[in-house]
């Protein structure tokens, strides 16, 4: 399944998230720092929503309030709630 979240206060612009099940297959984060979203990206590939939930949420970029991280955090909690039947 394929899964678009509009991310809030950071500078990327879109999360495009790839899932098989509660595994995620491939995300893509448009702007931003490219290597760090890049980075992150391939970091949690294979891995389970809820471990990428619990270990990106909450991580800020400066005074922000939030991070690319923290948004693709969020939007995996919106995947989820969406589609949690």
């Amino acid at each position: 399944m394929e899964y678009r979240y509009k991310p809030n206060g950071v500078c990327s612009r879109e999360i495009i998230i790839e899932t098989d099940g509660d595994i995620i297959k491939k995300v893509t984060i448009v702007g931003g720092c490219q290597g760090n979203t890049q980075g992150v990206s391939r970091l949690v590939e294979g891995m389970h929503i809820d471990e990428v939930i619990k270990r990106l949420k909450g991580i800020l970029c400066g005074t922000k309030g939030t991070s690319c991280p923290d948004q693709l955090a969020k939007a995996l909690e919106e995947l989820k709630e969406n589609y949690k039947n």
